[in-house]
């Protein structure tokens, strides 16, 4: 009877730790590989609006663990994969920070006509757009809704789901202006230097996205809405921009 009572107070006392870490304030523990709850949860939210794309399952696994590797060494922090309580906080400020900034793309130096979406949520190029424009819009239609992949789109062009820099590759591949995927670092170095007038591409060491007329093309829409196009800017604050020349 006793050796029961143990085993039931011991499951009880395991039930309650686990109740507690599901429920976990935010910034009140060590984020690490295997922890889970609303805190880890918060912690993806707040990496993936600072540009650290996260998928938001409240689960700390190993891409979320990556994003964190990023996060720690774009803040010059010791990277070490482990969202400390100050890390945590420094996030959510750095979340803050992107949202308080402006959310609209500034102005290319020549302004053009503008794509919009269509009922379908599908981008239309407008009848001044260049060539590689067009084409540009039309791959990024064929892909809009395909699932987000780590490392999709890197190994074959036709996949079945692509992540953030792959979906930039195909789209570019597709207008003749890349020959071979690019990750998000080898996209920091494609291209020109800046905006361009028809086509911006930014990005940071984690994470990619492209406007090209006026329209967002961002695995990280396609989280919220389903769709990869997007008629609604993000805040630029981290990323470079590059541009093919003459676009």
């Amino acid at each position: 009877m006793r050796r029961t009572l143990s085993v039931l107070a011991a499951a009880a006392i395991s039930i309650t730790a686990a109740a507690e870490a599901v429920a976990a304030p935010y910034a009140s523990r060590t984020l690490r590989v295997g922890t889970s709850g609303s805190d880890v949860r918060g912690l993806q939210r707040y990496l993936d609006e600072s540009g650290f794309e996260t998928v938001t399952d409240g689960q700390f696994g190993p891409a979320t663990q990556r994003s964190v590797l990023e996060f720690e060494a774009d803040e010059g922090r010791r990277a070490n994969g482990r969202a400390s309580r100050a890390e945590q906080r420094l996030v959510r400020r750095r979340a803050t920070q992107a949202a308080e900034e402006t959310t609209t793309e500034p102005p290319a130096e020549a302004p053009v006509d503008e794509a919009y979406l269509d009922d379908d949520g599908m981008a239309v190029a407008p009848a001044s757009a260049p060539e590689d424009v067009g084409a540009i819009i039309e791959a990024g239609n064929a892909i809009a809704t395909k699932p987000y992949k780590y490392g999709g789109g890197h190994r074959r062009w036709v996949d079945s789901g692509y992540d953030c820099s792959g979906s930039v590759s195909y789209v570019l591949h597709a207008a003749g202006l890349l020959k071979t995927p690019l990750d998000s670092t080898g996209v920091m170095r494609w291209g020109e230097s800046g905006r361009g007038d028809w086509i911006t591409v930014r990005s940071n060491p984690s994470h990619a996205y492209l406007v090209v007329a006026g329209l967002r093309f961002d695995t990280s829409a396609r989280k919220r809405t389903g769709n990869r196009w997007s008629e609604q800017m993000r805040s630029a604050r981290g990323y470079g921009a590059r541009h093919p020349e003459g676009l």
